[in-house]
């Protein structure tokens, strides 16, 4: 009887083994593809580990509602939505230790505009970049590899980056360091090549610090068939107002000298944010200010507050921030990694800017106010002028 029992335990533990022996490999897919760390929620969405590129490699491992959650190491998992990725097939659940991906050397380089890390590798695995500051560095993991990275060449023709060089900070997770020249961090992507075998870091380089040189950027936030928030007493729609002040803010840059000015919309239009960031990306700014109303439940809450996600770029936020605060608006902060959409591009420096909340009626009289609103494009042009200064005054 005893053996009996301990067979039927056997059976019952080895049986789930083989149950779970196996996941599905799957492709990342469609526009903007991300991970997201877990399954928490709210208004913004997921809290977001990282964008990734078309037809990267993930190993799904269980499923939860909408999203999948895929084994990016032996000790790292992330979520990601199921309309994202197509399965490809079966594998096995370990992953391959004894014949596990390989990273191979790393060239670093520049061009016209940009300079370049371009890691080996022998196919197209997930990666998370962040942002580092004192010194500026971006460090980039890749999940999955293990180093055989025996050189890395550095060639002159790259300006802005001063060092490179990788750890593996994990059996499985290969991390790329590269540090900066200058302390403003000024953009960074990560791509495939065509081949699939080459991931590629570009680093955008500082431009002049000229307000007259810069291509920048305008987002009237809402539009269309998204009208936003609207007013307490007046009933006013958010999205027009974003865009009379974004209007009066393209003028401003104009009349400073700014020959390269450009907006998402300049009309009552549905734009949604991959459409957005897409014309943004082919536009590539050198800055991004995007501009919304802010709203609240209770009527007492009112002030006014900028908005960034990665700390590189927290510089231009505060000092549009400080210029808005002369307006005699309350202060509602400077907020970090905001989970908004066009906050999420590690491409360029950006701000959102909540002007005022529609719903208190103190600043919703201001927001009515032609006078009002191009004091506020005058401040957030001013803001732009003191971080170009302050960026300028940095090694």
């Amino acid at each position: 009887m005893r053996k009996f029992f301990l067979c039927i335990l056997l059976l019952a533990v080895f049986g789930t083994v083989r149950s779970q022996d196996s996941v599905w490999l799957a492709r990342t897919t469609g526009q903007l593809p991300f991970l997201e760390y877990g399954i928490g929620d709210d208004r913004l969405g997921g809290a977001k580990m990282s964008f990734l590129d078309s037809n990267v490699l993930v190993r799904i491992v269980d499923s939860s509602g909408t999203d999948y959650k895929v084994r990016l190491s032996s000790q790292h998992y992330a979520y990601i939505a199921k309309t994202s990725v197509v399965r490809q097939g079966k594998a096995s659940a370990r992953l391959p230790a004894h014949n596990p991906h390989l990273s191979g050397n790393i060239k670093v380089f520049g061009d016209t505009a940009s300079d370049y890390v371009v890691l080996n590798l022998d196919d197209r695995l997930p990666y998370r970049g962040t942002q580092l500051i004192d010194p500026s560095r971006v460090a980039v993991d890749v999940f999955g590899v293990t180093s055989n990275t025996n050189w890395i060449t550095q060639l002159r023709s790259a300006k802005e980056i001063k060092n490179t060089w990788y750890e593996q900070v994990e059996d499985d997770v290969l991390r790329v360091y590269i540090q900066l020249k200058h302390a403003q961090h000024w953009g960074y992507a990560v791509s495939y090549d065509s081949s699939g075998r080459r991931l590629v870091i570009r680093i955008r380089r500082q431009p002049a610090l000229d307000i007259r040189k810069l291509r920048i950027a305008i987002d009237a936030g809402h539009g269309g068939d998204n009208s936003g928030a609207s007013g307490v007493n007046t009933k006013i729609l958010e999205k027009n107002y974003t865009l009379l002040i974004a209007e009066q803010l393209r003028k401003t840059l104009k009349v400073a000298g700014a020959q390269h000015v450009f907006m998402t919309r300049t009309k009552d239009t549905s734009l949604s944010m991959p459409e957005r960031i897409e014309m943004l990306k082919q536009y590539d700014p050198h800055l991004l200010v995007s501009i919304h109303l802010n709203s609240a439940s209770q009527d007492t809450v009112r002030g006014t507050s900028t908005y960034y996600r990665y700390i590189g770029f927290r510089p231009l936020s505060v000092a549009v921030l400080d210029r808005m605060l002369t307006l005699g608006l309350k202060e509602f902060g400077n907020v970090g990694n905001f989970n908004f959409s066009l906050s999420g591009p590690t491409d360029y420096p950006n701000v959102l800017v909540e002007v005022a909340f529609l719903s208190n009626p103190e600043d919703e009289k201001k927001i009515l106010s032609p006078k009002f609103q191009k004091a506020v494009a005058r401040m957030i042009y001013l803001g732009i002028v003191d971080w170009l200064k302050q960026t300028a005054g940095k090694p």
